[in-house]
C-alpha cells in the first residue's frame, strides 16, 4: 500500500525537477542575451521591449484557451509578481550588463535561489530546517566562487552590482509569488495574466522609448537575443518554472538555480568553443550534492 502511494508522489517530484531544470537551462542565457543588447539598446528599452513582446504573445494564448479571469485576490498578487518579473528583473539585469561582465553578473545572481527560498518561506509561512539553510548558503558560496574563478574577478565592486542585487531581490520575490499562485492557477496562466494585466502600461511605455534608429544596426544575433528574452525567458520559461515550483515546493525547486552558472558555462563551451575544465565539473557535482542535501532536509521537515 505504501509503495503504491509513493509512486505518484515520486512521479510528481520527478516532473517538478525536470520542469525546473528545463527552465534553469533557459534562464541561463539571460545575462548573455542582455549583454548582446546592451550596446544598441538602453536598459529601459531592453526591459520594456522584452516584456511587451511577451505580453503581446500571451494575449492570444489566453484568448484561444478561454482562460478564466483571475479573482481580485489573484490580480493583486499577479501585480505584485509583476514588480519583480515583468519590470524589476528585466530592467535591472539590463542595467547591470551595461557595467559588468557576464561572469561577474553570474556571481551576483548566484544569490537568486537563496532569495527565492527566503521569500517563499515568508509568503507560504513554511519554515525549512536549519540544514536546508546551511545547504543553500553553502551552494551559494560554491557557485559564487565558481563564477568568480571563471571570470577572473578580484573582488572589485561594480556600479552594476547594485542593479543586479536589486534584480535578485525582486526576482526572488516574483518567483515566490508565482510559485504560490501556481497552486491556484495553471503555471502558464500565472505568467500570461501577469503580462497581459500590464499591457496597458507596457505598450505606451514601449512606444515612448521606441526609436527606429536604435534598430538600424541590429543583426541576426541581436534579433535572436531579443526574441529569446521575450518569448522564452519572459514567457515560455515561466510556464515550466511556475509549474515546477507548485509541484515541488518553492524552497526545494529554487535550489536548482544553483546550477544556472554551469549551464551558462556549458553554453560557452558548445557555442563559443571555450575549453572544458575538469574543475568546473567537480564543483558542479558538489553543488548537486548540496541540492540533494537541501531536498532531504525538507523531506524530513
Amino acid at each position: 500500500m505504501n509503495q503504491a502511494l509513493s509512486r505518484p508522489a515520486a512521479s510528481v517530484e520527478m516532473q517538478a525537477y525536470l520542469l525546473g531544470l528545463m527552465s534553469v537551462a533557459a534562464f541561463a542565457l539571460t545575462l548573455p542575451c542582455a549583454k548582446v543588447l546592451a550596446g544598441p539598446l538602453s536598459a529601459m528599452q531592453i526591459g520594456l521591449f522584452r516584456s511587451m513582446l511577451a505580453a503581446l504573445a500571451a494575449l492570444p494564448i489566453l484568448w484561444f484557451t478561454r482562460s478564466a479571469r483571475p479573482n481580485a485576490s489573484q490580480v493583486k498578487r499577479l501585480l505584485l509578481l509583476s514588480l519583480g518579473i515583468v519590470y524589476g528583473f528585466p530592467i535591472l539585469t539590463a542595467v547591470g550588463m551595461r557595467y559588468v561582465p557576464v561572469g561577474h553578473g553570474g556571481v551576483v545572481l548566484a544569490a537568486l535561489p537563496l532569495a527565492t527560498a527566503i521569500f517563499g518561506s515568508l509568503i507560504t509561512k513554511d519554515r525549512p530546517p536549519l540544514l536546508f539553510w546551511l545547504a543553500s548558503i553553502g551552494g551559494f558560496v560554491a557557485v559564487a566562487l565558481f563564477a568568480a574563478w571563471r571570470s577572473g574577478i578580484g573582488g572589485g565592486f561594480y556600479l552594476g552590482d547594485l542593479a543586479l542585487l536589486g534584480a535578485v531581490a525582486l526576482a526572488g520575490f516574483g518567483y515566490a509569488q508565482g510559485g504560490a499562485l501556481s497552486k491556484e492557477m495553471q503555471g502558464w496562466e500565472v505568467m500570461c495574466w501577469a503580462l497581459v494585466l500590464n499591457l496597458p502600461v507596457l505598450l505606451p511605455l514601449s512606444l515612448l522609448y521606441f526609436n527606429a534608429a536604435d534598430f538600424a544596426g541590429f543583426g541576426s544575433v541581436s534579433w535572436a537575443a531579443l526574441a529569446f528574452l521575450a518569448f522564452v525567458n519572459s514567457l515560455l520559461g515561466f510556464f515550466s518554472w511556475n509549474r515546477a515550483l507548485a509541484l515541488g515546493g518553492i524552497q526545494r525547486i529554487s535550489q536548482l538555480q544553483l546550477l544556472q552558472p554551469f549551464f551558462t558555462y556549458g553554453y560557452s563551451i558548445i557555442l563559443m568553443g571555450e575549453a572544458f575544465d575538469p574543475l568546473a565539473l567537480l564543483i558542479c557535482v558538489a553543488v548537486i550534492g548540496l541540492v540533494v542535501v537541501s531536498k532531504r532536509a525538507l523531506l524530513k521537515h
